[in-house]
């Protein structure tokens, strides 16, 4: 198959993620259920035979969640409640699942429970402190729950032979996408970066065996395949929850690449894979503790020194970044504390940033011309290097 049909499946899935579960759903008789951050635990889901699907935005003003959420909180997590209050996910969610994430997001899966009929949920409590010597053991615990839950919803017993068909079902995925991105560190990648996030978006919303058969020809395919566009500059792009296929589009039409992303939309996902281990939960939650950490779980125990920073940084001089935009939700917290000193400390790196906040719909246009700007300002700096 052709490296483009390949990625335009990507895209169809992305396009039509509700059509696509609903057809799963009858395919397979299975169970699907939502996750609202990167730390639902996917592996055990698995194990179980359930189909977790990320809970995404619309990009449509989102006016039904005006009564249940503060208007001035992000408007991904207001987005998403509107997509369930409008019926999106009606027919075929048969569960909903909150990982402790931000305040925004806890906000959206409360109102959610109590407005939208979901037969079963789960808050699922994923320590903020990550790097504490008592997380992974707290986390374990917390997982036992969480499959004992499974299975007094679903009345299938998960043995650890389901675990490890759950734990390589996921481990597989991570790996063969990081393969993909190997291809961005060339001098003219065979795929852009849009098509990049697009196909980590439909890994979140799609069943991972199918995708990863998908991966598997589409690895074979890329080196075949010839962009016939100038690259431009290497950008990186890194923030907030990024699932705007037209901002990427826009960004990539003007003058440059993303070959690389930090998000939770992104390399954020999948970059680290779980290392087998005789408890299987364990396991997990070693994963779950070690990966790379969203900011609003990126603080340290006694030095308060980052992770985050030296990995953006290290992806940055891996694949060659000439520039970094950076992008945040509006009012999402998280990144909006992190941002200034991610901004510093890359600048201080000679990674040059431009920052951008997003709203539900982003104005193309508006950005367009600063991203352009910002373009040149890097060309320029660099003829007289």
């Amino acid at each position: 198959m052709e490296a483009q049909e390949i990625l335009k499946q990507f895209n169809d899935v992305w396009e039509l993620r509700h059509e696509y579960a609903k057809d799963w759903k009858r395919r397979t008789g299975g169970k699907v259920v939502g996750g609202m951050c990167t730390y639902v635990p996917e592996e055990v889901l698995y194990a179980a035979d359930i189909l977790p699907v990320r809970i995404l935005g619309g990009h449509e003003p989102p006016s039904l969640a005006t009564p249940h959420i503060f208007d001035m909180w992000c408007p991904f997590c207001r987005d998403c409640l509107n997509q369930a209050l409008k019926g999106k996910y009606n027919g075929y969610l048969d569960g909903l699942i909150e990982a402790n994430t931000c305040l925004h997001m806890r906000q959206t899966f409360g109102a959610w429970v109590i407005h939208v009929p979901t037969p079963w949920s789960y808050w699922f409590v994923m320590p903020n402190a990550v790097r504490s010597p008592r997380a992974k053991k707290f986390l374990r615990g917390e997982l036992a729950e969480f499959k004992k839950a499974l299975e007094e919803w679903t009345g299938k017993t998960i043995t650890d032979e389901d675990l490890d068909r759950g734990i390589d079902i996921m481990n597989t995925n991570r790996r063969l996408m990081k393969q993909v991105y190997e291809f961005r560190k060339e001098d003219n990648p065979p795929i852009t970066g849009t098509e990049a996030m697009t196909m980590v978006w439909a890994s979140q919303l799609m069943d991972k065996r199918e995708h990863n058969e998908l991966l598997k020809q589409l690895l074979e395919a890329l080196p075949k395949r010839k962009l016939d566009r100038d690259p431009g500059v290497r950008l990186m792009i890194v923030g907030s929850e990024n699932d705007d296929r037209p901002f990427m589009e826009m960004v990539e039409s003007i003058g440059g690449t993303f070959v690389i992303d930090d998000h939770c939309t992104g390399s954020r996902y999948f970059w680290n894979e779980v290392i087998p281990d005789n408890d299987r939960l364990q396991a997990i939650a070693n994963r779950y503790c070690d990966r790379v950490p969203c900011p609003n779980k990126d603080w340290g125990m006694e030095d308060c020194s980052r992770v985050r920073f030296p990995h953006i940084l290290q992806l940055a001089r891996d694949y060659s970044v000439q520039g970094a935009i950076l992008i945040q939700q509006k009012f999402c917290d998280p990144h909006e504390l992190d941002i200034p000193s991610l901004r510093r400390y890359l600048e201080g790196n000679d990674i040059p940033c431009y920052f951008l906040e997003f709203e539900v719909t982003v104005p193309v246009g508006q950005f367009r011309i600063r991203v352009e700007a910002f373009i040149e300002q890097i060309l320029a700096e660099e003829l007289f290097v």
